[in-house]
């Protein structure tokens, strides 16, 4: 796999932040999206389908947000390698916030989904531009902690989307629309991000790199290896080079263990925190509280990550996660708890290994190729495996409506955590402290 090992152009200090408080924001807000759907779908399916609609209905309502999902983050991975980071942060924000606000006024089933696939556009393109614009800033020593604190952020969002929705009534019909009203208000970053965020230099250093090298191809100019790589496509550029290729397949294996198993667990852990609080007789509240408790798991453990990530190494990071996930995937669903406070206590150390662990997409695919590709290649890595994710929540609503069990549904997908137990060690090189190429 070539790649182009110039030196990384610095960045002010001021702009630094600037790029890391923009990502952060944009992604926190895209959590706080992501979860308002999981928190609210049941109300968005009794209001607009019916009550006692088929689970199926809100399994399709995270299926389509999650191919949108990834076909959004597909092409933003292309339009910043040849276009930048800022300009398509922008836009990825812009598109989410207002397709979210107008859901919120959705008549219908049809036209909410439509809505939700263009917000899922949107959310998808977000993540790319924010992640690249942190990692070709961020110092090489400690850039696992300074991703982790980024992707934090989303786990964050989930906290903040927790709070809005017990404020504003859990068992309130009109909820949900209320909810999506808020996520318009991602549109105010812009302004922000107009005003005060700057582009990567590396990015700019490998641009011009890349329009010298298109401009001597045309002139018919002989190229090297380098040069004649950085005038194709990415997409082809990543599946033609034998290490690229090599590369792109295993961290897809990782990943695609990461965010099943993840929406296997997280999406059914409001309604099965809720029957057994149910069942225990408590108030509805509690149930607030232990998927609060989920989320705040999921932040420490993505902080848990970057530091361990830096101590370690990623590749041991990472399948240390996988381990802790598969281990608090089994023990939360397939226990029987009658205390609900054990209950709590295990939600929160299923999602500091099941949430904290989304770091490392953000982290070692960046770090594994050089900047002409960068974006195309976290992308790829994080959203192609959104299709399977996809999937995996019609199968589980499919396993809960056919076979009358949350936990089964959950403990069926979530056992592929075992793939990213398999993959994670020979996934790549390790690159803790190096820095990133050029």
């Amino acid at each position: 796999m070539s790649t182009e090992m110039a030196a990384a152009p610095k960045t002010a200090p001021n702009t630094r932040r600037a790029n890391f408080a923009s990502a952060w924001l944009g992604w926190m807000l895209d959590g706080f999206e992501t979860y308002a759907i999981v928190l609210v779908g049941s109300l968005v399916v009794a209001d607009l389908v019916g009550k006692g609609a088929s689970p199926i209905y809100f399994g399709t309502i995270l299926a389509v947000q999650l191919i949108a999902w990834a076909v959004g983050g597909l092409a933003s991975g292309v339009l910043i390698d040849y276009f930048g980071r800022r300009k398509v942060l922008m836009a990825s924000i812009l598109t989410y916030a207002i397709a979210t606000g107008l859901a919120a006024l959705s008549p219908n089933f049809a036209i909410f989904l439509v809505l939700r696939i263009i917000a899922g556009l949107g959310m998808g393109a977000e993540w790319g531009p924010g992640s690249a614009l942190v990692a070709e800033t961020w110092s090489d020593r400690t850039r696992g902690r300074g991703i982790a604190l980024l992707q934090c952020a989303f786990g964050v969002g989930f906290l903040v989307a927790t709070a809005v929705f017990w404020l504003l009534g859990p068992t309130d019909p009109g909820t949900w629309r209320w909810l999506l009203a808020i996520g318009a208000l991602p549109a105010l970053v812009v302004l922000f991000v107009r005003r005060r965020v700057g582009e990567s230099p590396m990015w700019e250093a490998a641009d011009a790199r890349r329009r010298a090298a298109t401009a001597r191809a045309a002139s018919g100019e002989i190229l090297d290896e380098h040069e004649r790589a950085l005038t194709v496509f990415t997409l082809r550029r990543l599946f033609s080079e034998p290490e690229s290729r090599r590369r792109i397949l295993t961290l897809l294996a990782c990943s695609t263990a990461s965010l099943v198993g993840w929406w296997a667990v997280s999406t059914w852990v409001p309604q099965y925190a809720g029957a057994a609080v149910k069942a225990a007789g408590a108030a509805p509240t509690t149930t607030t509280l232990i998927v609060v408790a989920y989320n705040v798991g999921g932040v420490l453990g993505w902080l848990a990550w970057g530091v361990l990530a830096d101590a370690i190494g990623r590749r041991w990071a990472l399948w240390s996660y996988f381990a802790g996930a598969l281990v608090l995937t089994w023990v939360l669903f397939g226990v029987q708890y009658s205390s609900l406070g054990l209950l709590t206590l295990v939600v929160a150390v299923n999602g500091f290994f099941t949430l904290g662990q989304m770091g490392w997409m953000a982290t070692y695919p960046g770090e594994l190729f050089p900047t002409s590709l960068r974006g195309s290649a976290i992308t790829v890595v994080f959203n192609i495996s959104r299709v399977f994710a996809a999937a995996g929540a019609l199968l589980a609503g499919g396993i809960v409506g056919g076979l009358g069990g949350i936990s089964t549904a959950a403990l069926t997908i979530g056992s592929i955590y075992v793939l990213g137990l398999v993959f994670a060690l020979v996934v790549g090189p390790e690159t803790k402290g190096r820095p990133l190429p050029g």
